[in-house]
């Protein structure tokens, strides 16, 4: 596969892991250096909001606490769509700009709903032996999540 291949493959297969729960799964697309930001902007205080903020290994705590977690169990069904990919350092490394959509299917009447929206920024390492995760940052527009799903996007 070409670099671009690599990449989108990579985007795609992060939101289908997450949507399956595979927790390991989504780690494994991820780099020994991976971090993991999410946030909004806020108007009323004219200020970004940061949600959450890990490195790989606290995301690896945050997915072994979820069942923890006073949460809603909804199943959540992402679906990126890419809007650019810029390849850089000799084909070593990628900035990826995705639009992302997230829905959720209510476990009580099975009725789906669009529950957020916003803009996915990766960095992205390639190799020899594929793409892996660098960073991933979330910036969305939606800000009223309700009680939340714990699971990031």
């Amino acid at each position: 596969m070409n670099p671009r291949e690599q990449v989108e493959s990579l985007v795609y297969r992060s939101c289908m892991t997450l949507d399956a729960l595979d927790f390991d799964g989504y780690l494994n697309l991820c780099d020994g250096g991976y971090t993991y930001t999410i946030g909004a902007y806020s108007p009323e205080i004219r200020k970004d909001m940061i949600w959450l903020h890990h490195d790989k290994d606290g995301m690896s705590k945050l997915f072994k606490q979820l069942p923890r977690h006073n949460s809603d169990s909804s199943p959540l069904s992402r679906h990126a769509t890419i809007y650019s990919i810029d390849v850089a350092d000799g084909d070593k490394e990628a900035d990826v700009v995705s639009f992302l959509q997230v829905f959720r299917t209510n476990l009580d009447g099975g009725a789906t709903q669009l529950y957020a929206v916003g803009k996915m920024y990766d960095k992205v390492k390639l190799n020899g032996n594929g793409a892996t995760l660098f960073s991933r940052n979330i910036k969305l527009d939606t800000r009223e999540l309700g009680i939340g799903h714990h699971v990031p996007f």
